[in-house]
């Protein structure tokens, strides 16, 4: 009879963790599309999608999907925002309303705030 060998266990890798990304548009921000098929227009951030770097914005980018209906819901065309790159969007000046770029200041007690580059007035948080 044989003897019992018992096989050494691997351990497993821990998975990468790839750090949180930081994005210069929040909810409820008002944006102007700089690039793309919408250029020029203006609209409010719905959505934040940090990881693809994607925001969806109000009224910009509609798309229609067919939806088949279920039992419990009536099918149909519907229409919805879709996301585009946060990379072709610009927030805008809370003073001038024109589109600007944004730097973070640490204030006394420690909150990082969004400032305008071209005013230096503090853009607040919509959450």
């Amino acid at each position: 009879m044989k003897p019992l060998v018992y096989k050494k266990r691997r351990r497993e890798p821990t998975p990468f963790r790839a750090p949180q990304p930081v994005l210069h548009i929040t909810k409820g921000d008002t944006v102007r599309v700089i690039s793309g098929e919408f250029k020029g227009k203006e609209g409010k951030v719905l959505r934040v999608h940090p990881h693809e770097g994607k925001v969806v914005i109000d009224g910009i980018n509609v798309v229609k999907k067919h939806k088949r209906g279920t039992q419990t819901d009536e099918g149909g065309i519907i229409q919805f925002p879709a996301p585009i790159h946060a990379s072709n969007v610009m927030l805008l000046d809370p003073k001038s309303g024109e589109p600007t770029r944004i730097r973070r200041r640490k204030d006394k007690d420690g909150t990082v705030e969004r400032v305008s580059r071209k005013s230096g007035q503090p853009i607040p948080r919509n959450r």
